[in-house]
């Protein structure tokens, strides 16, 4: 079967700024995206989501390389500095390219 080559963005954050990384992710051009609760715990402490500040969610968006660097770049500079952000980038290959 034939495969295209794409970029899985993974954002881990506080569940605060869910909707507002929705809307930066449409319109850094993500065609969707996938958002999940999790819990953890790193260098900003531990994070069980008992209470609704407490949250955390993680975030996967499939798209293009150039895509995911400037929603990757967003995030950082725009969240980051206030908010517990973890990111990472992997190389995933999808079987229907117009959908990412």
């Amino acid at each position: 079967m034939e495969t295209h080559a794409r970029k899985l963005l993974t954002i881990i954050t506080e569940a605060a700024i869910e909707r507002a990384l929705v809307a930066d992710a449409r319109r850094f051009g993500a065609h969707g995206y996938t958002v999940l609760d999790v819990r953890g715990g790193g260098t900003n402490g531990d994070r069980e989501g008992a209470w609704e500040a407490d949250r955390s969610i993680e975030m996967q968006i499939v798209c293009a390389a150039d895509v995911a660097e400037r929603i990757a770049a967003h995030v950082l500079a725009q969240y980051a500095p206030n908010y517990a952000v973890a990111l990472y980038l992997s190389d995933v290959s999808v079987f229907r390219a117009q959908k990412y």
